[in-house]
């Protein structure tokens, strides 16, 4: 290849796609400051008195949804069980299940396993929690024999949202933006 040849290569590789793009395509989603835990408060749905999630996608079409949760008190959270793969990153301090010896950390991730059941702590000392959670499929509350208590899904936070977002003056159409 030539010098000219290569400054042209470098040249055509600045330029943007020129095309159409395929027939159906959805915007891309976009959040700001996604992980910025001092957010305006509107923008983190209450769950439980203690406990909020910050929709970054919810994927109606595919069946996921990934968020931030929060969790400002120390205890049980939940025993669930997973019909579907989670990935997890904590970015704030620490939790653990009470079925597994690990412990997530500041920095760690998590790949959590369709089918697994596991009890959610937040341990004493932590004054707030929050993990980003991939979450596929559904949370199936359970009681300690493995029978379902409740459900929560893409379907269930869109919901929440929808409504919290209204009551606080951002509009239910504000989840709007995270919906694919």
């Amino acid at each position: 290849m030539t010098a000219n040849a290569a400054e042209a290569t470098l040249e055509e590789a600045a330029v943007p796609y020129r095309g159409e793009q395929p027939y159906g395509i959805i915007d891309d989603v976009i959040v700001p400051g996604a992980l910025d835990l001092d957010a305006d408060e509107r923008l983190w749905v209450p769950q439980s008195k203690d406990v909020s999630f910050r929709p970054l996608i919810l994927s109606a079409s595919q069946g996921y949804f990934v968020n931030i949760l929060r969790v400002r008190k120390s205890g049980i959270l939940s025993r669930h069980r997973h019909a579907g793969p989670v990935h997890a990153i904590t970015l704030k301090g620490r939790w653990h299940y009470l079925e597994h010896e690990w412990w997530a950390e500041e920095g760690t991730y998590a790949f959590e396993t369709p089918g697994d059941i596991h009890t959610l702590v937040v341990p004493d000392g932590v004054e707030e929690m929050a993990t980003l959670f991939h979450v596929t499929g559904t949370y199936i509350y359970v009681d300690p024999d493995g029978n379902p208590t409740g459900i929560e899904d893409v379907f269930t936070k869109i919901a929440l949202a929808r409504a919290h977002y209204e009551a606080v003056g951002l509009g239910a159409d504000y989840v709007d933006q995270f919906i694919r």
